[in-house]
């Protein structure tokens, strides 16, 4: 339940449409739902503004499947974040209304609920290079579920410095901007000095021995002199997403 059916449901009791009894009902699994394998905290988007997601990762098919049905009978958008293809395959047989975004590894689905007009402006998606690309669009789908617009330049790193310089005057129209870089991680830096706009900083762990799984770029960003810039963890998209929606949605 969201903002926007509580306060339907208020107004059905006003009005007289539904009595106390028949209010009572519909909130009868508010705000903890208790599954089998999870407590869903249908409550968060109210308290938080963002929906409750799910963390698929290390979860069993069985418990994805129970957790998303129920989900799926929600009036909110339905995220799930780290699933395998193989995982999803036997999700969504069992499923219906669910999609598969292989290169992000998200599933979605109730996307007529994805909030309307709660943005104050387009999120802008930067990648260092290709192989960033799993972390960039686990942001790019988890923004979009979360009803913010987005744009992306991707395989744009300073390897190349021309590339990211030649999209200057879009870099300008971003309110929040999400950059995603392994090795060395210098690019978040060049983007924050070149915008006004709050950048946010995803590691990843992309890299040859010394990159240490994503450490290197991690410690980059976090000394880096641009100021406007904060980090997130290493590969962590979807924290990203969050935090960019949380910035960039009207008050």
């Amino acid at each position: 339940m969201n903002e926007q059916s509580l306060t339907s449901l208020l107004q059905q009791v006003q009005t007289g449409e539904l009595d106390v009894r028949q209010a009572l009902d519909r909130l009868r699994l508010w705000p903890v739902e208790v599954l089998e394998s999870a407590r869903l905290d249908h409550h968060r988007i109210i308290r938080t503004g963002l929906p409750e997601a799910v963390f698929g990762e290390n979860k069993s098919t069985d418990q994805l499947i129970e957790i998303l049905e129920a989900l799926l009978r929600m009036s909110s958008v339905v995220l799930a974040t780290r699933v395998s293809p193989e995982k999803a395959i036997i999700v969504c047989t069992h499923l219906k209304g669910l999609t598969y975004h292989p290169v992000a590894r998200i599933l979605t689905g109730n996307d007529q609920h994805i909030s309307k007009d709660r943005a104050r402006g387009t999120v802008i998606i930067v990648t260092a290079g290709t192989s960033d690309l799993p972390v960039a669009e686990e942001a790019r789908i988890t923004l979009q579920w979360f009803g913010h617009p987005v744009e992306t330049i991707y395989d744009a790193g300073v390897a190349g410095i021309h590339r990211i310089l030649a999209h200057s005057a879009l870099l300008q129209q971003g309110k929040v901007i999400i950059v995603a870089a392994g090795m060395e991680g210098a690019l978040p830096s060049v983007v924050a000095g070149m915008t006004g706009a709050p950048v946010i900083g995803v590691p990843t762990s992309v890299g040859y021995g010394t990159g240490a799984g994503g450490y290197s770029a991690l410690l980059g960003m976090l000394n880096s002199c641009s100021p406007g810039l904060a980090v997130v963890n290493i590969d962590n998209g979807f924290g990203a997403a969050c935090m960019a929606a949380a910035i960039n949605r009207k008050t």
